[in-house]
């Protein structure tokens, strides 16, 4: 649980379309691991951020979306928290979305003095969430081609670009294979009269760009 003299302020950020089916009482019982966290007793307890100026954590009904940009003090168990919410989240979401983490070190001042060999603890993590793993390879593809064009087209022009865009596909294509197969290992003989295959999720669909 968040302390008072807490050592990280900790930033969560993203945006997941959720299943049209998802009320506010489901997203509570999939944010719980945030919301024990900080010490509330419901997640509208929780859902104000630690700076003023930020929305927190966001239910928009209409649009089916949950909305996070939410500051909390705490330590580096807050990780475990985050495992928790991302595999409860997998079961609400409809789309794969990626979330950003900031954990900016509160205690660490190098303006102040701070010993030359003492090692900040900032750090920034992208995690992926989503309804089947096509989907979380499938925003985690878009956001590597976003990244990897970006950076070259500072010396070629994007029109330049198509063979490594495929180069990328290729390579998510070729791991989405590799997943699907190894899920396949546990899946018991075509008439054996077995329980269902280990496949799992969306395990037969690629995501849309990977050919």
């Amino acid at each position: 649980m968040a302390s008072y003299n807490a050592p990280l302020e900790i930033h969560v950020h993203g945006q997941v379309t959720l299943r049209s089916d998802v009320t506010f009482e489901h997203l509570q019982d999939a944010l719980k691991p945030l919301w024990k966290y900080a010490g509330a007793r419901a997640l509208k307890d929780a859902s104000g951020s630690f700076y003023e100026d930020e929305p927190g954590i966001q239910f928009e009904a209409q649009e089916h979306l949950l909305q996070m940009c939410w500051t909390i003090e705490g330590d580096d168990d807050f990780r475990q928290v985050l495992d928790e919410m991302c595999m409860n989240l997998n079961e609400v979401a409809q789309t794969g979305a990626a979330i950003e983490v900031t954990f900016y070190d509160a205690e660490f001042d190098e303006e102040e003095g701070d010993s030359p060999d003492a090692d900040s603890r900032d750090d920034f993590v992208i995690l992926f969430v989503g309804p089947d793993p096509a989907s979380i390879m499938q925003v985690q593809r878009d956001l590597l081609v976003q990244d990897v064009v970006s950076l070259m087209e500072r010396h070629f022009d994007g029109a330049e670009l198509g063979g490594v865009v495929a180069a990328i596909d290729t390579l998510f294509s070729q791991r989405f294979d590799d997943l699907v197969n190894s899920l396949q290992l546990g899946k018991p003989p075509r008439g054996s009269g077995g329980g269902s295959g280990g496949v799992g999720h969306g395990g037969g669909r690629k995501p849309r760009h990977l050919h």
